[in-house]
Formats: structure tokens, sequence, C-alpha cells
């Protein structure tokens, strides 16, 4: 569970294939403080939306490949309710409607500026999540985003700052195997180095943190893909 306040920087996924406007949604995003993902094709934009979390996906809906509204359909088959923002052409009626038959929760026409897809995107979420909740939970694990207090039970954990952001990352999915090079372009913002072990010397200092003494380890280890946070 989450409330998304505003000095907390989203993580969006662009699908957009045209590149002039993903470049400019992009920098503009960024602008903002916010993490962007940006793809050019349905099927790309597909494996991420359905393998890692997102606050909202700014989505076209011609593309090559998966068109938008396939995608769109699937994303609520599978049950993923991250907000959606369709992209269409100025003026198309049957577009805008068909979009939110699919599920989408909101719309903006081509041409478009910055500022009300900003303001529009910050409403999306807030509607959405709702603002009266203000915590991760995964089992008896808490994160209040607010006073950015971590509790295992009765228990307080002391995090450093890029420790409780790996943490937070990890409660976004619970349940879901994150790799090694999303954690490390999420947390630390740079592209992996396979050579690197930084993303495991975090977990191992996590691990100490929030499963020493406890009978079941949160923290899971995928041997040769990646980390889960269980939230049994």
């Amino acid at each position: 569970m989450l409330e998304l306040k505003m000095n907390t920087p989203m993580n969006l996924l662009v699908i957009e294939d045209e590149k002039k406007i993903a470049n400019l949604i992009n920098k503009g995003l960024r602008e903002q403080g916010y993490n962007v993902d940006v793809v050019h094709s349905g099927d790309v934009g597909f494996e991420k939306a359905t393998s890692q979390p997102y606050d909202a996906i700014i989505l076209d809906i011609m593309l090559p490949g998966r068109d938008g509204l396939s995608l769109l359909r699937a994303l609520r088959e599978r049950n993923i309710s991250t907000p959606v923002m369709i992209l269409t052409a100025r003026g198309d009626v049957n577009e805008k409607v068909e979009g939110l038959n699919a599920g989408a929760d909101d719309y903006m026409a081509k041409p478009f500026s910055m500022d009300e897809l900003v303001a529009r995107l910050r409403a999306l979420v807030r509607r959405v999540t709702g603002e009266s909740i203000s915590l991760y939970k995964a089992g008896e694990l808490s994160m209040n985003l607010v006073s950015r207090e971590v509790t295992r039970g009765n228990r307080k954990i002391e995090l450093t700052a890029r420790e409780f952001r790996l943490l937070e990352y990890l409660m976004r999915a619970p349940n879901q195997v994150l790799t090694r090079t999303q954690i490390i372009e999420r947390v630390w913002e740079y592209h992996f180095d396979p050579g690197t072990n930084l993303v495991d010397v975090y977990i191992q200092r996590l691990r100490r943190k929030v499963d020493d003494g406890e009978e079941l380890k949160m923290i899971q280890t995928i041997r040769g893909v990646g980390y889960s946070i269980v939230s049994k």
C-alpha cells in the first residue's frame, strides 16, 4: 500500500514510438524529479510493465508490435492495476472511448503541453492510490514513507538512506523477483556493471537488519536471477 507524496519521486514507464515525443516527455518528467523508463514498442512495453513496478504508465495507442489498447487489456487481465494515461490523436473520440473502456484511467490528446501532462499525471496517481495511505506493508514488515520509519512487528529498524531506498524498491513488488540490473538502475540510477557486487553487499546489510533473529527470512535470493521480498 502506498500514498504517493509529491516529494517522493514517481517511477514512470513511457511507451511511445515517436522518438521526438518520447524524448520530450522523458526530459520534462525528469526535470520534475521523476524516474522514467522509455520504450518504443508495445512488446517491450508489455515486458517492462509486467516485470517491474511502476507508479504510472504513459501509453501511446499506435505502436509497433503489440498496439496500446491490446497491451492495456492484457495488463488489466493480469490484474495489474498501475494507473495508465493513454495518448491519442487530437479529436479522435473513438480512441478515447475505446481506451477508457479497455481500462485506461485518463487520456491526453496530441499535441499537449508538458505542464498539463505533469499536472494530470499527479492528479491521476493521487486519485488512483488515494491520500490516506502512507505505508508499504509486506507481512509484518512496515515502511512509513512520510516518517521514514521501518518496523518488523514491534521492532524498529534503523536504515541508511540507500538501504531505505533499496528496501522501498523491494517492497513495491512483494513476491516479485527483481534482477540486479533492475535494482541498481533504479536504486543507484546508473547502468549495471556485471562485475560489481554492490547490490549483493547492500542486500546482506538489509538481511542483517531485517531478518537476523527471525524465523521467516523475508529477503529471498533467487539464484542466477535476483532478489525478492516475501509477504507471507
